[in-house]
């Protein structure tokens, strides 16, 4: 019996020290299996460059496929010349998107634009401090001028003149002209005196109320104003006559600002415009 004692509390002992190491191990093995594992990278050309509003908004970090806002600066010239690849700065991964594109002292603006190379600016303006000289400012340093006192040449200033009536609205009328000349009989049916005058041929003029008068012999174009003394609104009819060359101008009194005219015009071809 004692015999058999002895044998069981040496196996005991014995199993209790195989559990014991594999306990103690355990940890170091996991700990070792950790450190073998490969770290994580971040990845330098995240998917939110692409899209809105980061998309039209963010540079991306050079070596990463440009999005809008990169392609169209570029195609600008207002970007340098790419470079090896390099993954974002800290501020950028700090940000999560590579820093907004106004206010990210990492961007670098392209000094030289493209622009100045191009016309008219090739031959205007003066290239920055600095960058490869353009045709003017190598005009200028062949004359011998500092180009940084020079003054950029202005294109030039295209008046645009406004539309004539003729092209704004259509012809009242059209008579038939004697040899380019016309006769115009002008009537005043109110019961207030006008000033009439014919832009060119005839000083201010005044014509009494329910009266008329005949103004002969004028070359086309003929520009004939007219108001009354009062201030009112009038209405003025152009009526062709069955006379070649005469034209009657009737004046009435109304109360439509839409119908209120001062000016008749006679186009070299007899085309008739109301003002």
């Amino acid at each position: 019996m004692n015999r058999n004692a002895k044998k069981i509390r040496k196996y005991v002992g014995l199993f209790s020290a195989i559990c014991g190491g594999l306990l103690i191990s355990t940890p170091a093995i996991s700990q070792k299996a950790v450190a073998q594992q490969p770290t994580s990278k971040i990845n330098p050309c995240p998917s939110i460059y692409y899209e809105e509003p980061h998309n039209n908004r963010i540079l991306v970090p050079r070596g990463c496929p440009p999005n809008a806002i990169t392609q169209k600066l570029a195609l600008q010239g207002l970007l340098p010349p790419p470079t090896t690849p390099t993954t974002p700065t800290p501020d950028q991964r700090r940000l999560g998107v590579g820093g907004e594109l106004l206010n990210s002292d990492s961007l670098a603006i392209n000094p030289c634009p493209g622009i100045y190379y191009e016309e008219p600016f090739n031959n205007q303006n003066v290239v920055p401090e600095g960058c490869p000289p353009n045709a003017l400012t190598q005009q200028l340093l062949g004359q011998g001028i500092d180009p940084s006192r020079a003054i950029p040449a202005r294109p030039p200033v295209t008046v645009i003149q406004p539309p004539l009536p003729e092209e704004q609205q259509p012809p009242s009328t059209k008579i038939a002209l004697a040899n380019g000349m016309v006769n115009i009989r002008l009537v005043n049916d109110t019961g207030t005196g006008i000033t009439y005058e014919v832009v060119g041929d005839t000083p201010p003029r005044s014509l009494a109320g329910k009266s008329d008068t005949i103004l002969r012999d004028l070359t086309a174009p003929v520009t004939l104003t007219f108001f009354r003394g009062d201030g009112g609104l009038l209405e003025a009819i152009p009526q062709p006559s069955e006379e070649t060359g005469m034209m009657e101008v009737r004046l009435n009194e109304t109360t439509d600002i839409q119908q209120d005219k001062n000016t008749v015009r006679i186009q070299e071809d007899g085309t008739v415009f109301l003002n």
